[in-house]
């Protein structure tokens, strides 16, 4: 899952939203409303793997035998949270169509993109109510080869419960940062509450939700028997016309009320279907829904 030298030269040329900037931890590209120099001083912190050394304070560490990293006004990064969707249903999907693939290339162009800024990136996997895999915090330019081997050999499996994964992942104390889910939300209990406690916990929140063209608008008729993926439920079904349009506009209506229900609680929203080429949906479709720049 390596992008070409191209496509990363236009993902280096965005930048991830967040509405407010949070206070950072070294210089980024970013730049505070705060008024201050860049080159006062402000505070200290740990050192943090991925670091620019030339921000070490030499003589505090011959003094404390530990590495500090100096803080200045002015100069703030943010804190990135990418989680990803593992379960089984995201599975679904033939070839460049998968969901999976198409979510996977879909995080590690947001990463990309939050490395080339500066940015403190983490990504979570989501499976079976818990984060099963998690990568970083991390930055720096080295961070960008390690986050697509974390991604590669990733598979979707287990039983989705979002709320369940999401709330196990606001457990660790984490830097209020942008935190963006990538799911196909075909979660019996939803997402709803998870996201709110992630929010409650000062986190900015965006949605990119993630759906196969099939289930859009699935190319089937006739009697079937319908099985669920995940729990392997059947359901013996006749499909018409007429059943096929009832479906679609249930469909159309779900998309409808997420979209509405982010704008109510400020969340930044996108809909996909993985017929969009990966690399629109990066420099085009998140621009337009603000959630890159």
């Amino acid at each position: 899952m390596i992008f070409d030298e191209s496509t990363l030269r236009k993902l280096n040329q965005l930048s991830l939203v967040a509405s407010r900037i949070r206070k950072g931890a070294i210089k980024g590209e970013r730049r505070s409303s705060r008024r201050g120099s860049s080159v006062e001083f402000a505070d200290y912190r740990n050192y943090t793997p991925g670091d620019d050394l030339r921000r070490l304070d030499w003589n505090l560490y011959a003094r404390l035998e530990r590495p500090f990293i100096k803080l200045f006004e002015e100069e703030e990064d943010l804190a990135v949270y990418v989680l990803l969707d593992g379960s089984r249903s995201m599975g679904w999907g033939e070839a460049d169509e998968n969901k999976f693939d198409y979510a996977r290339k879909l995080v590690a162009g947001l990463g990309a993109i939050a490395i080339s800024n500066g940015d403190l990136l983490s990504v979570g996997l989501l499976q079976n109510g818990r984060v099963s895999a998690e990568f970083g915090p991390t930055r720096g330019g080295a961070a960008l080869s390690r986050l697509f081997n974390f991604l590669e050999p990733l598979q979707a499996e287990g039983d989705t419960d979002l709320n369940t994964s999401l709330r196990h992942y606001a457990v660790k104390p984490r830097r209020p940062g942008l935190l963006i889910l990538v799911s196909d939300l075909l979660s019996a209990e939803g997402y709803e509450a998870g996201l709110r406690h992630l929010q409650g916990r000062g986190h900015e929140a965006a949605l990119v939700h993630v759906l196969a063209p099939n289930e859009l608008d699935p190319p089937l008729a006739g009697d079937l028997q319908l099985v669920d993926v995940e729990s392997g439920q059947t359901q013996d079904v006749s499909l018409d016309g007429s059943l096929r349009s009832r479906y679609k506009a249930h469909v159309q209506e779900w998309l409808q009320t997420t979209r509405a229900d982010c704008r109510k609680h400020d969340i930044h929203y996108l809909d996909l279907a993985t017929s969009t080429p990966w690399d629109q949906a990066l420099l085009l479709e998140m621009r337009r829904s603000g959630i890159v720049k």
